[in-house]
This record gives structure tokens, C-alpha cells and sequence, in this order.
């Protein structure tokens, strides 16, 4: 199989200038069949970074709920871009695709209010062109 028709491609890390921060990069096809990996990658990246099971669970829910948000808005044969920054007790995820003609976000929606309540920071970029959900998530140990 060629890279250009593997649906899953991706996958660079790098040591940030001081080396106390990783960046980590994922594609995948705009379909909710593939949730579950992104879900399983975010666990895992959460784990290195000594989150807690609670605050890993957590993060998978967030994780769940942004990745709808952004599938709801997805073109056709697009494609989601996940972007992970790492550092020392906190995990940093933007979750984006193409989106033409997306919706205003709803700040009421019962997904919102999800990430609202299990993130410590989270932000919906909607402009013609792109969606994005921003998440930032600390280790409950950090607190």
C-alpha cells in the first residue's frame, strides 16, 4: 500500500528548542470510523505524561466530543488534522479539517458544555475554509 492510499497517515514527533515539550502530529480521513484512534492516541500521549486514569478518562470524553463537533462540519473526502503539544503536566490538542461553509458554534450545545467543564482551556475557530476545536487539558497531579 502506497502512503497515498493509507487512510491513516501522520505521526512526527519532535523535541521542542528546550526539551521539556513534544509535538505530535496526526491525519485521518474526516469519518467518525476513525475516533477511536485519535481517542487512543490522546490516552496515550496523556499517560506519558503520568495523567491520571480519572484525568485520562477525561480527556478521552473531551476528546470524543470535540472530534464530533469537528466531523459535523467536515466536507466531503476531508481530511482531520490533529495537533498535539505535550509538556510537563498538561497536554495542549487541535482538532481541525476543511470546512467551506461551517456553522456558527453553538455555546450551548451539550458538547460544548463537556468540554467547558472537562478542559482547562477550550476555544472553536469557525471561518470559511476551517473548523478547529482547541483543547487544553492539565494532570489533575499539577493542581
Amino acid at each position: 500500500m502506497s502512503e497515498t492510499s493509507s487512510p491513516v497517515t501522520g505521526g512526527t514527533a519532535t523535541a521542542g528548542a528546550s526539551g521539556d515539550s513534544t509535538d505530535v502530529e496526526l491525519r485521518l480521513p474526516a469519518d467518525g470510523a476513525y475516533a477511536a484512534v485519535l481517542r487512543t492516541l490522546t490516552a496515550g500521549l496523556a499517560a506519558r505524561l503520568d495523567f491520571t486514569m480519572d484525568d485520562i478518562e477525561d480527556l478521552r470524553i473531551a476528546v470524543s466530543e470535540a472530534t464530533a463537533m469537528v466531523l459535523d462540519e467536515a466536507d466531503e473526502g476531508a481530511v482531520l488534522d490533529c495537533r498535539f503539544q505535550l509538556t510537563p503536566g498538561e497536554l495542549a490538542l487541535t482538532i481541525s479539517t476543511a470546512a467551506q461553509e461551517p456553522d456558527a458554534p453553538d455555546y450551548e450545545s451539550f458538547g460544548w458544555q463537556v468540554l467547558a467543564t472537562l478542559t482547562a482551556e477550550a476555544a472553536i475557530d469557525a471561518k470559511p475554509g476551517s473548523y478547529a476545536v482547541r483543547l487544553t487539558v492539565r494532570s489533575s497531579l499539577e493542581s
